[in-house]
């Protein structure tokens, strides 16, 4: 197995090196001697820390630990790190002792099963029969049957719903000033409205309607 290893603001002793080539030869073993590992030796004030990363054809595997001294923090990750390759060993093995031919037959037997299950809970429940069913079945046994028509039912609201009108504030469509009705046509004219209410020079209130043939209506306010 290669192993490399790196050292952050701590000094990598011989006693370090053995100690984690032991514990990756044994790693090595469940593995397969063709992994790589890194070793990652760090010192942050009081803080050891040892992280050891392994890599193979199939996995990656990562062990992190932190202890008050070196030795301490490097037994824990190659501890931890062995449980993981256990672990991976142990799925692995559990996928080729099944074969993809027996995991098919076996989910389908499982769908099968589920599918029996709920033919069976559907068969259990009671069937309820409605008046109108229980009157065609009766007329059917005394030989007048006769054949069921389809009924629609339509339901309407008890309310019907009553549009409020949409009530919008105009200032153009009235003058703020008396003008003569030459004037008044003028104005509606040039301000695109189709009601247009104004007061002539006597005073009189005075409405122009535009109807729909484009002929302008002159209403007079009582």
């Amino acid at each position: 197995m290669e192993i490399e290893y790196t050292g952050r603001q701590t000094i990598l002793t011989k006693k370090l090196k053995i100690q984690a080539e032991a514990g990756l030869a044994s790693i090595a073993k469940l593995v397969g001697r063709t992994a790589s590992a890194h070793v990652f030796l760090t010192s942050e004030k009081y803080r050891r820390i040892a992280e050891v990363t392994l890599k193979t054809r199939r996995c990656n595997l990562v062990a992190n630990c932190e202890a008050t001294e070196m030795e301490v923090s490097l037994h824990d990750a190659l501890a931890k790190l062995e449980q993981q390759a256990i672990r991976h060993k142990q799925r692995s093995s559990t996928v080729k002792r099944h074969p993809k031919g027996v995991l098919a037959g076996i989910k389908a037997t499982a769908r099968q099963s589920d599918l029996d299950a709920t033919l069976e809970t559907k068969s259990t429940k009671p069937v309820v029969r409605s008046k109108s069913s229980t009157i065609a079945r009766n007329h059917s046994e005394n030989g007048t049957a006769r054949r069921a028509l389809p009924m629609v039912v339509h339901s309407f609201p008890s309310k019907s719903p009553i549009t409020e009108p949409h009530i919008v504030r105009s200032i153009d469509s009235a003058a703020m000033r008396p003008m003569s009705l030459e004037v008044a046509v003028k104005e509606a004219a040039l301000r695109d409205r189709d009601v247009f209410v104004f007061r002539d020079l006597g005073g009189q209130a005075l409405v122009l309607h535009r109807q729909r043939d484009g002929r302008m209506e002159l209403i007079q306010v009582p």
